[in-house]
């Protein structure tokens, strides 16, 4: 076993924590509370080719590996969870499944701009499109239909929740061809933002994540070209699984982000803070919950990497990104709450951000498949 990283990720890792220090860390508290969402920050990690980390060169991509991108991903998270979030969703559910199961044309048209993050010097992002107002687990039950024309698809139907839904210019839509045919009869359509007939809803009023931009998106006899077809008819359904399974190590990393940059800002306001003649450092109690927040955390952190290594190693990672995704989000929330408790009263404003990040922690445990359904899969490979 190593678990050395190499030279390239020790700089990937610098650079992301000196970007989440000077782009994000400035504003970030004023940005939350005016749910702004972050278009100067993005743009400038598309500069530093974070927006396209795993994607090829030869497609406009960094070309590093899993592991490159979840260092990256924990280090902008510790900082500001919005950012982090956009980047996630355009590497792992948009340029990823572009790159493995698009057609040549649709990299060269879609995935090239968009792991650029760019395109003619403006932003250019994409979206991921499944969820539904009755389709949030159970991802089977699409309503937004498609309806083949010949040369073709018309789209009609409603996707909710969707982070980058009105900065993106590309969308992946999951919609329902055939219901008789269950799963089977779903495909998943490249969609161009600017496309009539579609509208994007008013942006969602969060918890937390407050500056990703979080809609509803409506489709009315929205025609899409055959060719914005990805794979073969009924492919949908398995190509959101295949993808999701990946992005679940991006939200485990950002929930590792989260908890690591809590526990950070908990550790520093400790040996600050005094109470009773001495630093609160020195007392047993918040000893205890910095020694439990400090092995939580590494306990997380290995379970990112070993699914980002198994990624990189083309081994099935369908199990490690599920015990990831849990385990980390999990984590991320009990650390923010106890990061919240070791400053007191303070934790409770705004100008000491844990109680952001405990806010942005509570997604984590929710999107790309909830702590419930992680179990599910968990439970269901490990009886196999």
């Amino acid at each position: 076993m190593h678990f050395e990283l190499s030279e390239e990720q020790l700089m990937i890792q610098k650079a992301a924590h000196d970007f989440a220090i000077n782009e994000c860390l400035p504003g970030v508290i004023e940005r939350d509370e005016k749910q702004q969402f972050p278009k100067e920050q993005i743009l400038k990690l598309a500069d530093l080719g974070f927006m396209g980390m795993m994607v090829d060169e030869k497609y406009g991509g960094a070309g590093l590996d899993t592991v490159s991108y979840v260092l990256a991903m924990e280090e902008i998270s510790k900082t500001d969870a919005s950012v982090s979030v956009c980047m996630s969703v355009n590497n792992s559910l948009v340029c990823w499944g572009l790159e493995k199961y698009g057609s040549e044309e649709q990299k060269q048209q879609y995935l090239t701009p968009l792991a650029q993050g760019k395109k003619d010097g403006e932003l250019y992002i994409g979206a991921f499109l499944l969820s539904e107002p009755e389709a949030g687990s159970d991802a089977t039950s699409q309503h937004t239909t498609a309806e083949d024309k010949g040369d073709y698809y018309i789209l009609n139907g409603t996707k909710n929740w969707i982070t980058n839904g009105n900065s993106a210019s590309v969308y992946l839509v999951m919609a329902q061809m055939d219901v008789s045919k269950g799963s089977r009869g779903i495909n998943t359509f490249i969609v161009e933002k600017n496309t009539p007939g579609i509208t994007v809803g008013a942006k969602e009023n969060k918890l937390g994540i407050r500056g990703s931009d979080t809609h509803s998106i409506m489709f009315q006899d929205v025609k899409v070209p055959k060719a914005n077809r990805i794979g073969e008819d009924g492919f949908g359904f398995t190509f959101a699984m295949k993808t999701l399974a990946g992005g679940r190590i991006g939200i485990a990393a950002q929930a590792l982000g989260i908890a690591s940059g809590a526990y950070e800002r908990a550790v520093e306001y400790s040996k600050q803070r005094k109470a009773f003649g001495k630093e609160i450092a020195q007392h047993q109690a918040i000893q205890f919950k910095l020694a439990d927040m400090a092995t939580r955390i590494e306990a997380a952190r290995l379970l990112c990497l070993r699914a980002a290594w198994e990624k990189d190693k083309d081994i099935d990672y369908t199990l490690s990104s599920s015990m990831a995704k849990v385990y980390t989000s999990e984590t991320a929330m009990w650390v923010t709450t106890e990061a919240v408790q070791v400053h007191g009263g303070y934790g409770y404003v705004k100008e000491y951000h844990v109680e952001r990040m405990m806010r942005d922690a509570k997604i984590t445990q929710i999107y790309e498949g909830t702590s419930e359904v992680q179990r599910i899969v968990i439970g269901r490979s490990i009886l196999k």
